[in-house]
């Protein structure tokens, strides 16, 4: 079993308008981008070339937006290093935006 290239866990993860979990897990392992809940039971998972993700201009430093398979899901709650580190391996995987 390989490292995970990303791990954030005590995240919250949203599908607006509604919270998913408090204290998720994103998670960026074998080219797939997976969100969990705090149990470890996934929530959505796409291959990275398939997720687009970004930081929009009125976000908090620790967040990120992300659309996995056409929905979009807000994750906050990471280290504002850590929304960073995510975004630059999404975007080292591949085109998004």
């Amino acid at each position: 079993m390989t490292e995970p290239e990303f791990t954030a866990t005590g995240v919250r993860i949203d599908r607006w308008p509604r919270s998913l979990t408090r204290a998720g897990e994103v998670r960026v392992e074998d080219g797939r981008l997976s969100l969990l809940t705090s149990y470890g039971s996934e929530i959505d998972s796409a291959p990275l070339d398939e997720v687009r993700a970004g930081r929009p201009w009125f976000a908090k430093p620790d967040e990120a937006v992300a659309t996995v398979n056409g929905t979009r899901y807000r994750i906050s709650g990471m280290s504002d290093a850590g929304s960073g580190r995510l975004l630059e391996v999404l975007r080292k995987s591949g085109p998004h935006s």
